[in-house]
């Protein structure tokens, strides 16, 4: 009777430590969705739709893991700039299983028809403060060696993730105030006409940030897709301060909405 007992426990303890190797494993294999916002009224907006399950800290950045909209969810604050960005968002893959990143945020204008509260989902992006100093000013050189097109000068955005972007903003604000294009990203806030016209002229862009470009070189780095979708705040000219106190939180929120759409999008397609 004792030896039977033995053997049944032994069975018993066996079949649970499957059951919580299958369980591990079955965590270890999900994939997660990096949302990336560069300021906390963008990101806000996320966690107040999402079903946060914790929160983990690395590297002294903050990671929201849970669910939105139906798909898992890892949703980060990136940080105001490319060293900061760089740096979440590489804490992030090396913690996490990410499957594919949407960084949401807002941006100023560059183009002539790119309004104030328009959306602009990047095509491409570029660094246009990466370069060299000399006598004669600043000279740009590309910060993209061995990816992007031939010259190196572009990292590219994941088509379909373009698609789902664009088709949400359209949903949200309309086909009029939503752009695809080219977006300039440098380690300054904008606010010059002058600047403005260097960066239609140099690299036809369509808006300029902080971030966009950084998330691009660690997506392409790792060998993730990702897209960039920015809404602007202001026209990055001698007003951008002013327009982009008034208009901030709504571009923010309009961010917000997009990647809710999305992420329904997804799911729809995933079923």
């Amino acid at each position: 009777m004792k030896r039977k007992f033995i053997a049944i426990f032994i069975i018993i303890a066996m079949l649970s430590a499957v059951l919580c190797g299958c369980g591990d494993k079955a965590a270890e294999q999900t994939e997660y969705i990096g949302i990336i916002s560069a300021m906390e009224n963008e990101m806000d907006i996320l966690l107040k739709e999402a079903e946060i399950d914790r929160v983990d800290t690395v590297a002294g950045v903050e990671f929201h893991v849970g669910t939105l909209r139906g798909q898992p969810v890892v949703i980060t604050l990136a940080g105001i700039g490319k060293i900061r960005t760089a740096s979440g968002v590489t804490a992030m893959f090396e913690k996490y299983p990410i499957s594919k990143v949407i960084f949401t945020g807002i941006a100023g204008g560059v183009a002539d028809d790119a309004q104030v509260l328009d959306e602009v989902v990047a095509t491409r992006l570029l660094e246009h403060d990466y370069g060299i100093i000399t006598n004669d000013g600043f000279e740009w050189r590309s910060g993209n060696p061995g990816f992007g097109d031939e010259s190196g000068e572009y990292y590219y955005c994941d088509e379909q993730l373009v698609d789902l972007a664009y088709e949400a903003s359209v949903q949200v604000i309309g086909k009029e105030h939503t752009h695809k294009g080219t977006i300039a990203t440098g380690d300054q806030f904008v606010a010059s006409e002058e600047y403005v016209k260097s960066l239609k002229e140099n690299y036809d862009a369509y808006a300029c940030e902080m971030e966009g470009a950084a998330v691009a070189v660690v997506c392409a780095k790792y060998e993730k897709p990702f897209v960039v979708i920015r809404a602007l705040s202001d026209k990055a000219d001698g007003n951008a301060h002013e327009s982009y106190g008034n208009f901030g939180d709504i571009a923010a929120s309009n961010s917000g909405t997009i990647v809710l759409n999305m992420l329904e999008s997804i799911g729809k397609q995933a079923g």
